[in-house]
C-alpha cells in the first residue's frame, strides 16, 4: 500500500505561532519564530523565517488526511483570508508509492475547501526503491 503524509504549513518572517494557533483554534504539531535556534544547545544556527505547521493523522489516502486536518481548524473564511494576505499558506503532501503506476484523487469537496481557504497545495511523489537483484550477474560466481 502506498503511504502519504500531509501537513498544513504557514510561513513568514513576522509569524508569531501563538497568534496563528489562536486564529485557527488549534495548536501546531511544530512551530518556531524567525531567529529561534535550529537546535537549541547544540548549534548557533537560527531560523531564517517563522513557521506554524499541523500534520495530519495517518488515514487511508491523501483526500481523507486533508479533510480530517481541515476539520480540526476554523472554517471561518475571514480568518483564512487574513492568514493568506499576511503569510504564505500551503499544504504539503508526500506520496510514497509502493509500486509503479499508482495514483490518488482529490474530491471536489476537498478542492473546494482548499480554494475557499486560499491554500496552495504541493505534492512530492516518491517512487519505490528498486529491488535489489539477488541473482548473480554476468561474470559473477
Amino acid at each position: 500500500m502506498p503511504k502519504s503524509t500531509v501537513a498544513l504549513r504557514i510561513f513568514s518572517d513576522e509569524l508569531e505561532p501563538r497568534e496563528v494557533a489562536a486564529l485557527l483554534g488549534c495548536e501546531p504539531s511544530r512551530s518556531y519564530r524567525k531567529g529561534d535556534f535550529v537546535s537549541p544547545g547544540r548549534s548557533t544556527a537560527t531560523r531564517q523565517y517563522g513557521m506554524w505547521s499541523l500534520a495530519a493523522a495517518e488515514a487511508e489516502g491523501i483526500d481523507q488526511q486533508i479533510q480530517s486536518l481541515l476539520a480540526r481548524l476554523t472554517p471561518d473564511p475571514n480568518v483564512w483570508q487574513s492568514l493568506a494576505a499576511k503569510y504564505r499558506v500551503d499544504l504539503f503532501c508526500g506520496y510514497f508509492m509502493s509500486g509503479s503506476n499508482q495514483g490518488f484523487t482529490l474530491s471536489t469537496a476537498t478542492l473546494s475547501a482548499l480554494a475557499q481557504r486560499r491554500i496552495e497545495i504541493g505534492f512530492d511523489i516518491y517512487a519505490p526503491e528498486p529491488e535489489e537483484n539477488t541473482s548473480p550477474g554476468r561474470g559473477e560466481a
